[in-house]
C-alpha cells in the first residue's frame, strides 16, 4: 500500500539503480557524499519491525549487497548505516561509504562539517560508482 502524501511512496527519492518487486536502490543526491545509497521499501511501512521474518531477511540482504558493492569497489574507511525515518516516516536504509578524507569523517554525515570538501578526492569516488553500482545489481537481482 502507498501513502499519497509520503515522499518515498511519491518519488523515487534519488538516481534509481535498482527496482526490484518490494524494494528499490537509489542513489542520494547528499552534496559532498558521493557514495550515499537508500535502500527503500517499496510498500509504505514506517519501521522495520512491520516487515514479516522472510521481508526483514530480504531487505537486510539488500543492505548488504550494496555495502559490499560499495566495500569492493571504492574502499572506504567505513560503511555507515543507518535506518532512521524522522524527516521521512517511510522504511528506508541509509548505505553511505565514509573516507578518512570526507568534511565530516569521523562524525556523521548530518552534522557541521570538520574540514573543508575536497573535490579531488570526490571526482575519484565519482569516477569507481560505474563499476560499484553495476556490482550491487548483479548482487541484488540474485535476491530477486
Amino acid at each position: 500500500m502507498l501513502n499519497p502524501t509520503c515522499a518515498l511512496c511519491t518519488t523515487l527519492g534519488g538516481d534509481l539503480i535498482f527496482q526490484g518487486e518490494k524494494f528499490r536502490v537509489i542513489r542520494a543526491e547528499e552534496a559532498g557524499f558521493p557514495a550515499f545509497y537508500r535502500v527503500v521499501w517499496s510498500a509504505h511501512v514506517v519501521e522495520f519491525s512491520d516487515l514479516g521474518v522472510a521481508d526483514r531477511v530480504l531487505c537486510m540482504a539488500a543492505v548488504n549487497a550494496v555495502e559490499l558493492g560499495l566495500r569492493a569497489h571504492l574502499r572506504p574507511t567505513k560503511i555507515n548505516l543507518a535506518a532512521l525515518g524522522n524527516v521521512v516516516p517511510h522504511l528506508h536504509w541509509h548505505v553511505i561509504a565514509r573516507f578518512d578524507w570526507d568534511s565530516h569523517f569521523p562524525s556523521p554525515v548530518w552534522v557541521e562539517p570538520k574540514r573543508s570538501f575536497d573535490a579531488a578526492q570526490q571526482n575519484a569516488i565519482l569516477a569507481k560508482l560505474g563499476p560499484a553500482e553495476q556490482d550491487m545489481v548483479v548482487r541484488l537481482a540474485a535476491l530477486s
